[in-house]
């Protein structure tokens, strides 16, 4: 199998800066996206010491070898509170991330917060990740049996993410390759702006992976821009 790819970023219409970053390796099979938290000071700066720390964590890996993904994501969070403490001991500050990593024939996803990954196979759209937010922690809480209530307005609030301090737990799940998938990693730029059945007919489509970001980017800001957008495709295709 042969990997296309690319990544993109823009800050929109609305936000005075850019707090997302991304990663994009193919010689080391690592892809990434990190969203700052908006509201909290340092989002682009946790963003960043997080993608740049994973980027060197990778690289010092010996080569085609898989580093335990969790370990891994534990020390970016600690990494990240504490350049908190230091810059913003009060509010503190974090960042989610979702980074994927092409070993052995399977793509490894480990993901914090609500940026995602997903996989388009036969033109059938999959999400791999859920949102850490208190809408979805309290459905999987419900679904357990536990009786909950939570207040509507905090719905969408993030339950994890880089830079907490008590230590984060990633979702680490493992995907086989196969050939003609596409991957798509986005912040919620992309996956505010965009519905499923659109994003499943724009990712569809027969071009370059950079063609198809520039046109989900540009379409997001057509909606509104409302929030930075930031996607890093990638291509599995038959040698």
């Amino acid at each position: 199998m042969q990997i296309r790819s690319a990544a993109l970023t823009d800050i929109g219409k609305v936000r005075r800066e850019n707090e997302d970053r991304f990663l994009r390796d193919d010689a080391l099979g690592l892809y990434a996206v990190a969203d700052g938290i908006g509201g909290l000071p340092g989002g682009a700066e946790a963003a960043q010491l997080t993608v740049t720390h994973l980027h060197a964590a990778i690289a010092a890996t010996p080569p085609g070898t898989l580093p335990d993904l969790a370990l891994l994501t534990h020390r970016l969070n600690e990494t990240v509170f504490q350049l908190a403490q230091r810059i913003s001991p009060v509010h503190g500050l974090g960042t989610t991330l979702t980074y994927a990593l092409l070993r052995d024939a399977r793509l490894h996803l480990a993901h914090i917060g609500d940026s995602r990954c997903y996989l388009l196979r036969e033109k059938k759209l999959t999400r791999l990740t859920t949102d850490h937010t208190v809408e979805n922690e309290v459905r999987a809480s419900r679904a357990a049996g536990k009786i909950i209530f939570y207040d509507e307005a905090q719905r969408k609030a993030l339950t994890r993410c880089i830079g907490q301090q008590s230590p984060v737990e990633p979702d680490i799940t493992r995907h086989p390759l196969l050939p003609g998938d596409r991957y798509l990693l986005c912040t919620d730029g992309i996956t505010k702006a965009i519905d499923d059945p659109e994003l499943t007919d724009i990712l569809s489509a027969d071009r370059a992976p950079a063609d198809i970001l520039h046109t989900l980017i540009s379409l997001a800001n057509d909606y509104g821009g409302g929030d930075n957008a930031t996607g890093v495709l990638v291509h599995i295709d038959a040698v």
